[in-house]
């Protein structure tokens, strides 16, 4: 089984087919290209991809046949550029689209950077007093046997097990372990960080929703793209409902969406004015550039909440050390002193 590939390899990939495809290059030299380069596992997928094209599958059958490693979305656009004869378009489409992620994604990680070196330095620094108690000799003023060497690495040991609880959660949910991602209404719930969390989903909902239909994908197909791509159970659930009520009941895209009881209605009727406004593919342009733009605000809302939760450990972190400190090398003394003076006084 392949991990599917990476954002930065598949906009870079694009991005060469796309380029390549216009100068005039034979699709079979850029395929042996990408069967030389990148990890052993792309290395071999491109190969696989290589091998079937010249047997005679077209590169959107043979892309298929690795599902777990092209994302549907890829899969989908190649087979729209090669039925449309506009291959070169829909991968440089595609760049674009993967470029984009890949931006918000680093956007984030650099807006989290300077609390995440902070949480560090807080981790260094009480282990450099672990490791200084063990060294003077001095008596274990935590109280929790956190002394010298082996000290620093039980305190490590502690990190390393709530990290894995931390990440252990995170795969959980983005994997919808038990049905954890029903839940997530409750998320949209919480002030302003749910509000940028849903507008982070919706603008890569409206960003594919535009790639696709521009490509020429109908809207059924095209919605359905769109809510895989979210990465959520939750909205790849609404899929069939959509389908039905635009095929079944003649409704719009607007009312399509309504059906699925997944957006917001603010979303709904900005779709709806999009759709009176022009044409389909346009009209979704149109919001998608919209809920770009409020996604990067929306970024750096949850990018300050996460700094503010790093700020929060370390907080809790010198607190309960200064807690035990007062515990352990003050009050504890001072009981046994005045144990010790009731009991001479007496």
């Amino acid at each position: 089984m392949f991990r599917q590939i990476r954002l930065t390899a598949a906009g870079a990939f694009c991005h060469r087919m796309g380029v390549g495809l216009r100068a005039g290059a034979d699709l079979l030299r850029l395929l042996e290209s990408e069967a030389k380069h990148g990890s052993s596992r792309q290395r071999e997928a491109f190969q696989h991809v290589l091998t079937e094209v010249k047997a005679g599958l077209s590169i959107s059958e043979a892309m298929q046949q690795r599902g777990d490693f092209f994302p549907n979305l890829m899969i989908a656009m190649t087979r729209v550029g090669e039925a449309t004869g506009r291959m070169e378009a829909t991968f440089l489409t595609m760049a674009e689209h993967y470029q984009k992620q890949v931006q918000m994604r680093r956007s984030f990680l650099q807006m989290i950077m300077w609390p995440m070196i902070q949480l560090a330095m807080a981790v260094l620094i009480i282990s450099g007093f672990i490791l200084l108690i063990g060294m003077l000799g001095l008596p274990d003023m935590l109280g929790l046997g956190l002394t010298g060497e082996r000290g620093v690495l039980v305190f490590w040991g502690y990190l390393a097990c709530f990290a894995a609880i931390i990440f252990a959660l995170i795969y959980g949910y983005k994997n919808n372990v038990g049905g954890v991602q029903n839940i997530i209404p409750l998320f949209y719930m919480i002030p302003m960080l749910g509000s940028s969390l849903q507008t982070i989903t919706l603008a890569r909902f409206t960003r594919t929703l535009a790639l696709s239909m521009s490509s020429g994908l109908d809207p059924v197909r095209s919605v359905r793209l769109s809510l895989d791509s979210t990465d959520s159970a939750y909205y790849q659930s609404g899929a069939e409902a959509f389908k039905e009520a635009v095929q079944e009941r003649g409704a719009t895209m607007a009312g399509g969406l309504m059906a699925t009881d997944l957006f917001p209605d603010e979303f709904l009727h900005l779709v709806e004015a999009a759709e009176l406004s022009g044409t389909e593919s346009e009209s979704v342009e149109h919001l998608s550039t919209e809920y770009q733009a409020r996604a990067e605000m929306a970024m750096s809302v949850i990018a300050k909440f996460a700094g503010m939760a790093i700020w929060c450990c370390i907080a809790i972190m010198i607190i309960f050390m200064i807690f035990l400190i007062f515990k352990n090398a003050i009050m504890e003394p001072y009981q046994d002193a005045m144990d010790f003076y009731n009991e001479t006084g007496n």
